[in-house]
């Protein structure tokens, strides 16, 4: 039994880092979102008002948490490599976030006062709006994330053959990109920057294998024989 669930932990330690981060990173929000509550930077650009209000939009923003964490957790069992990598994409960007967050404290104003109209869509935006407040913004988490996850799916190996995947990855990012400035959650500038972000990390994290090789030459060592060279 010991040796069983020795066994286990050794298999699934990878956990760890996106356990610890996850912990870090949901007591931060938590009080940035205590914090910022008025006295904030205001982010508006013109093209947020050309932008209609589109409820139906909803969906794709709450699919965003199913999105995330299943792409997560599908390659944490299958891929470790592919799983290092969206975590080290995603922590970066969230880390990024968080920081800009704390410094530059920002918010918007372009959430409709009443909901044009009454239906089971706009209703989720509203309770939408009561639990998420209109500051912490920038860059588009929602945003960023997505492109993290596609990224994933697009360069993993396994995937390759899975076209259908593929593709359906491709919608539901596209959808949620969308949906955060046409539910009114961000402005245009939140989600362009997080595009930008997207853009460096995907080469620092897909057209380098620095970290990569790092961990695989850090769990080469530890297996090593004490006196032993290679």
């Amino acid at each position: 039994m010991t040796q069983t669930l020795a066994k286990t932990c050794n298999k699934y330690k990878h956990a760890l880092p996106l356990l610890l981060y996850g912990i870090i990173y949901m007591q931060w929000f938590a009080w940035l979102e205590k914090t910022v509550t008025s006295h904030y930077y205001l982010i508006h650009l013109r093209p947020d008002d050309l932008i209609p209000f589109c409820e139906v939009f909803v969906i794709p923003y709450l699919l965003w948490f199913v999105y995330v964490a299943v792409t997560v957790l599908y390659f944490f069992f299958h891929d470790k490599d592919d799983y290092f990598r969206i975590c080290t994409f995603l922590f970066t960007g969230m880390t990024v976030f968080l920081i800009v967050s704390t410094l530059w404290p920002n918010g918007h104003d372009l959430r409709p006062v009443t909901m044009p109209r009454d239906n089971l869509c706009t209703r989720l935006v509203a309770m939408l709006y009561k639990a998420d407040t209109p500051t912490n913004l920038w860059p588009s988490i929602h945003v960023y994330n997505s492109l993290g996850c596609h990224f994933a799916v697009m360069k993993s190996a396994r995937m390759e053959k899975h076209k259908g995947i593929r593709i359906g990855s491709l919608i539901l990012c596209v959808s949620i990109i969308l949906s955060t400035v046409l539910i009114k959650q961000h402005s245009v500038f939140d989600v362009t920057t997080a595009f930008i972000m997207a853009a460096v990390m995907y080469g620092i994290v897909y057209h380098s294998d620095v970290l990569i090789n790092f961990y695989h030459n850090l769990h080469s060592r530890r297996k090593r024989k004490p006196g032993t060279l290679l």
